[in-house]
């Protein structure tokens, strides 16, 4: 089973929130609507139920008439089909996050952001590792990337702010500096270098991502992947923090104009 949006974990915790708030246990909730435990469970945990059972936990739980419309639109974009699912890739849970981000703050410490690559970048992403994938498997997954680039232009571009670090800018060459330099022109598009003279940082402990959603509230998820998977993390302090560690990273590496300048010397110099 695919790992639940983040459209789809809202749902299910504003019905876990309205259930509490009614004070009932999941026990309770089920039994008054015929469902078992393990299923309610699943609906709290993502799993989109019919727009009858939606209706009726609003019903039990008290949300009547004009009360309910919020919980029905959220039900509406929980249940819309992802332009990635298509594609049968592999998206651990960040590119439904990607695709409704109003802003993406991205620190790298590993490789290009995948939104500022080239195909050719991406291709050596590919060969590099060591879990060797088909020629099919690679050519889906850089229709997929090019894809998510899309979101930096168009009607309602994403805000986008990477900084990435030097040591991921050893073994670039012409053609992928020349693309930071064009993409960095982007009015809703910041990059910064983070040169290796900057003092000890704690982004040295690893590359992370912090999405902001325009969705009532204004959620926010800090997404960091691993070589074993992902975590999205929604803890306000835990946020609190990588915000605070982004901005600081922000003050230390070079300004967007000055990494704009080091990044056309690099170029030249390939």
């Amino acid at each position: 089973m695919a790992e639940p949006t983040f459209r789809q974990r809202r749902l299910g915790e504003a019905l876990q929130l309205l259930r509490e708030r009614a004070g009932m246990s999941q026990k309770e909730a089920a039994d008054r609507i015929s469902y078992n435990v393990p299923k309610l469970s699943r609906i709290e945990n993502g799993q989109v139920p019919d727009i009858h059972a939606l209706r009726a936990m609003l019903d039990m739980y008290g949300v009547i008439g004009d009360e309910e419309t919020p919980y029905i639109e959220m039900w509406e974009l929980a249940r819309e089909k992802g332009w990635w699912r298509p594609f049968g890739i592999e998206d651990q849970g960040y590119l439904s996050l990607e695709h409704d981000a109003k802003r993406v703050r991205e620190f790298q410490l590993g490789f290009i952001p995948v939104q500022l690559q080239i195909v050719q970048y991406m291709r050596d992403v590919f060969d590099g590792t060591t879990v060797k994938r088909s020629k099919r498997w690679v050519e889906n997954d850089l229709l997929v990337r090019q894809r998510r680039q899309r979101r930096l232009v168009g009607d309602n571009p994403l805000e986008y702010h990477a900084i990435i670090a030097e040591a991921v800018l050893r073994n670039v060459d012409r053609a992928q500096f020349l693309h930071l330099v064009e993409a960095g022109r982007l009015p809703n598009v910041t990059i910064q270098v983070l040169l290796e003279s900057a003092r000890l940082h704690d982004g040295l402990l690893g590359s992370f991502t912090l999405v902001d959603l325009p969705f009532a509230g204004d959620p926010q998820v800090l997404y960091i992947e691993h070589m074993a998977g992902s975590l999205h993390i929604e803890d306000p302090e835990r946020l609190k923090t990588a915000n605070l560690v982004f901005k600081h990273l922000s003050k230390l590496a070079l300004t967007p104009d000055e990494s704009a300048a080091w990044i056309e010397r690099s170029a030249a110099e390939r």
